[in-house]
């Protein structure tokens, strides 16, 4: 019997033409082919080393390292950056994620749509460079120019989604199955891991040079190295390279028509919106956690600062990153055989499983800092347990010439309601409770505190969305390796056009 979903993927090869064997990801006949009909080796296949494979995944899971160190360096100089433009909401503050994010988001639709039709490593290069010149800029806005400072934030986005976006489907190129499942797990650890160096980095920077701005200047340093390694180490697979033996496929549907068909893929749709519930608390919870600490400390009357919290919440994350990713990836592996669908059921436990964890840190943070971070440890393992597990979900449910698409689509629905609003959201709310009582520090705690019950149901939301998404991946799976065995079959029983 035919799995749900696998006819409108078949149909897809009858209404579109195909090819295998391209790496320009244009159809056969067009000028740009013909260019490449010149070049040698131009459509043969393309092998490339295991060596040289995990050359290059150690190459960008460096990149990703730096990218959310940066990120995230933000937060760990919020304070700092507050005083120093004399900034006294937490609104206003919160806009430099918010503004970032959102640039994030807009571009990376674009750079979806150019990472499956032309060379990734070339779109990469151009926004890691346009990544780094702006993020070093932030780093000398002056004191009167606050609006510059977001304005860079922004820009900085634009470099980011070119990487996000594209950076996993060349690792989906690489590998495959098993092997596939693991090198995207590291991949995804360097998240939580690059987060928590952030703070760390952030703090520490600003500590040791006495200079909030020296903060924002190490992640454009290391960057620098990463984009000369990705220059000279990395490779441009072809696309479906792994499943395909080197071969490659590509296709001229135009980019209606790939999201067209990613919206009828029922389990990419439900596990983006859970994708987008994650977003939301990690967006939220990283940005604020650390202030939202350092207060329940002012009321307790402890004499540990804002920095601290810092370094102990960067450290937490980073763990976690790391225990959870694994954790996570080993439950795949292990009950993917015994249960088809184990994937989203995994997620759906992680998020389901931080929601008690997230209440009780809210709650118990007034009482004792240490039981707090007891059960925040405990909630960003469960929330960490998904990030690897999400990405090798969308990398085998969707084929490999739509997979920047999907990338890109699942990246800007996430970020726009997700973590592009969160911290603003939160901000908002806290500033609104605040009002009330204004002057007071144990209210601009508690008002923080009431803020951050969003959270649990947020998470609670994300546990049902992937839940649904348990319903319908093992069809749309099996349509996904239908397609690409269609493409393959159709290679090999149609003459290509020949080429001078």
């Amino acid at each position: 019997m035919e799995p749900k979903g696998s006819v409108s993927s078949l149909q897809d090869v009858t209404t579109h033409r195909w090819s295998v064997g391209s790496n320009l990801g244009l159809p056969y006949g067009s000028f740009a082919n013909s260019l490449a009909s010149l070049t040698p080796n131009a459509g043969e296949k393309q092998v490339i080393s295991p060596k040289r494979a995990y050359v290059a995944v150690a190459v960008l899971c460096y990149i990703n390292l730096v990218n959310y160190m940066e990120r995230y360096t933000i937060a760990g100089v919020l304070t700092n950056i507050q005083t120093f433009f004399a900034i006294s909401d937490d609104s206003t503050a919160g806009l430099l994620q918010t503004v970032f994010i959102c640039s994030f988001l807009l571009l990376a639709p674009a750079f979806g749509y150019l990472g499956d039709r032309y060379n990734r490593k070339y779109i990469m290069i151009a926004g890691i460079s346009v990544w780094l010149l702006t993020a070093l800029s932030s780093s000398f806005v002056t004191q009167s120019y606050f609006w510059l400072l977001v304005l860079l934030r922004g820009l900085v986005g634009v470099g980011e989604a070119s990487y996000s976006t594209i950076a996993p489907t060349i690792i989906g190129d690489l590998f495959v199955g098993g092997k596939r499942s693991i090198v995207i797990c590291v991949f995804y650890i360097f998240i939580p891991v690059g987060s928590g160096l952030g703070y760390i980095i952030g703090g520490g920077s600003a500590t040791l040079t006495g200079d909030w701005r020296w903060a924002l200047r190490v992640t454009p340093i290391l960057g620098v190295v990463g984009l000369v390694l990705l220059v000279f180490l990395c490779p441009h697979p072809p696309r479906g390279a792994a499943e395909t033996h080197g071969e490659g496929v590509t296709g001229d549907s135009s980019y209606l028509e790939d999201i067209k068909h990613l919206l009828k893929n029922r389990s990419y749709v439900w596990s983006s919106f859970g994708v987008t519930a994650l977003a939301f608390l990690t967006g939220a919870l990283a940005f604020w956690m650390p202030t939202f600490l350092s207060r329940a400390r002012v009321t307790q009357e402890l004499q540990c600062g804002l920095t601290f919290d810092f370094f102990i919440f960067g450290a937490v994350t980073v763990a976690t990153g790391i225990m959870g990713g694994g954790l996570g990836t080993g439950l795949s592996r292990w009950f993917r055989d015994k249960v088809p669908n184990a994937d989203p059921l995994i997620c759906a436990v992680g998020m389901l499983g931080a929601v008690p964890c997230l209440f009780i840190t809210i709650f118990v943070a007034s009482a004792s800092i240490p039981a707090t971070y007891v059960f925040i440890f405990l909630g960003e393992l469960l929330l960490s347990l998904n990030w690897a597990v999400m990405a090798d979900m969308l990398l085998y449910i969707v084929i490999p010439t739509r997979r920047s698409t999907a990338e890109a689509l699942q990246i800007t629905v996430g970020h726009l309601l997700g973590d592009a609003g969160s911290p603003y959201l939160l901000g908002a709310i806290s500033n609104a409770i605040y009002k009330s009582k204004p002057g007071n520090d144990d209210w601009r705690f508690r008002s923080l505190k009431y803020s951050l019950v969003i959270c649990p149901f947020v998470g609670l939301l994300g546990g049902l969305f992937f839940f649904l998404t348990s319903r319908y991946i093992i069809e749309d799976r099996k349509a996904a390796q239908q397609l690409i065995e269609v493409l393959l079959v159709e290679h090999k029983t149609t003459i290509l056009p020949q080429r001078d």
